[in-house]
């Protein structure tokens, strides 16, 4: 992903700046490409971060591939919250629904069906 062509937007709810990815060429596919587009919220250190299923590559969502594992503890490291927003029941993955499951019961990382749930989750403690 180019972060340069990727649109990001901001908004601040209850005290928590909220960062998003609106629209990228590409999706993601390294955690080096996630601390970039944290980078490009600068001069603002955003405390959460909206992304949408389409932000991130496909291998995203084969835990095999360790790429969700790799981007969520980068973004986890830095102490920025998240919500992924998509349709995970199209996944036939039981370990990628345990793994889904599991996030959604913490307070860092969220798995979520629409934009409004991830501002709730992300913006309330």
């Amino acid at each position: 992903m180019q972060v340069d062509t990727a649109q990001v937007e901001t908004q601040q709810v209850h005290g928590v700046l909220i960062g998003e990815l609106v629209t990228s060429d590409e999706p993601l596919n390294s955690s080096q490409e996630v601390l970039d587009l944290l980078g490009s919220f600068y001069p603002e250190h955003v405390d959460a971060l909206i992304l949408h299923e389409a932000n991130l590559a496909p291998e995203f969502f084969q835990l095999r591939t360790r790429l969700a594992g790799e981007i969520l503890q980068k973004l986890v490291n830095y102490r920025v919250k998240v919500a992924i927003v998509g349709d995970f029941q199209k996944y036939q993955s039981k370990a990628l629904a345990d793994f889904i499951y599991e996030c959604n019961q913490g307070r860092q990382i969220f798995f979520v069906p629409t934009r409004e749930e991830a501002i709730t989750r992300l913006a309330s403690g």
